[in-house]
């Protein structure tokens, strides 16, 4: 037990007068800013006008939190989500009702990064519709700045002590106290590590290779990245919901699959496929 990481952080942050800011938020909220910090130095470069920059971050916003929300709740827990009206209303609204009447809020306590994936897609065409932008040209340069995002949001389920790995003799294994104290595979460190180098080499292209967005290559780079990344380091992980323990490939596995046949097709020429304009 002494070569492993005894890991039991508190889920708060810091705290200011009685509000607290949890890891987790605080975690998304540093991943947006810097995704928003660098893609605004993506459209000052590209000369794209400002007025058009800032409505990109509440598109993003709302795609990101929507769809990832509803990705959980639909794809993971659609037992539980659908099973009431009470309980769309939890898909909804950051609460849960209690069992003997009223309600407590919880924040939205379950977010999927494919729901998150494919809520992001909607609101990029929706914006594309308005700004009347190329919509590879908007597709590319969210995707050299999405895995500073991905990396800060699986940091925040390291802080939360969630989406664990399976127990393992590795001498850099994660003992997870508010889980359990088996050593135990720290999937949301490998995600993290994966999504930051993919962060570096997407950077690196785009500055020996700016003529590359708008074709789709670096959007296509991301989706293959990371979710082949995701498709394997799931094997690492404990399962989210019993019913996946049945299948062959787990939850993760499956929604990946997809995302890495599309991320493929975009590099090889994105610009060219049927929806795009």
């Amino acid at each position: 037990m002494m070569l492993y990481i005894d890991w039991n952080p508190s889920i708060e942050a810091f705290h200011i007068g009685g509000f607290a800011m949890r890891w987790y938020a605080l975690c998304w909220l540093i991943g947006l800013l810097s995704a928003y910090f660098i893609v605004r130095r993506l459209y000052n470069e590209q000369k794209i006008k400002s007025e058009l920059f800032e409505p990109l971050f509440i598109y993003c916003f709302m795609g990101i939190l929507i769809g990832a929300r509803l990705g959980h709740c639909l794809f993971y827990e659609p037992d539980y989500f659908l099973s009431s009206g009470k309980h769309i209303v939890e898909m909804i609204l950051p609460i849960r009702f209690l069992e003997y009447g009223g309600w407590k809020f919880t924040g939205y306590a379950g977010l999927a990064s494919h729901g998150g994936t494919l809520g992001l897609m909607i609101a990029l065409w929706l914006y594309v519709r308005r700004s009347k932008l190329p919509i590879w040209q908007v597709l590319d340069n969210i995707a050299i700045a999405t895995p500073v995002t991905a990396c800060f949001i699986r940091l925040g389920n390291l802080m939360n002590s969630e989406i664990i790995g399976k127990v393992t003799d590795v001498p850099w294994a994660f003992v997870f106290e508010q889980v359990d104290m088996q050593p135990r595979h720290p999937g949301q460190l490998y995600e993290a590590i994966a999504y930051a180098i993919l962060f570096f080499i997407g950077w690196y292209i785009y500055r020996k290779k700016s003529e590359k967005v708008g074709t789709g290559f670096f959007f296509g780079l991301c989706l293959t990245y990371i979710f082949t990344a995701r498709f394997f380091i799931e094997y690492t992980k404990e399962v989210q919901e019993a019913f996946e323990a049945s299948l062959p490939l787990d939850m993760g596995q499956i929604l990946s699959i997809p995302f890495i046949i599309i991320g493929i097709l975009c590099m090889k020429g994105g610009k060219w496929m049927k929806w795009s304009k």
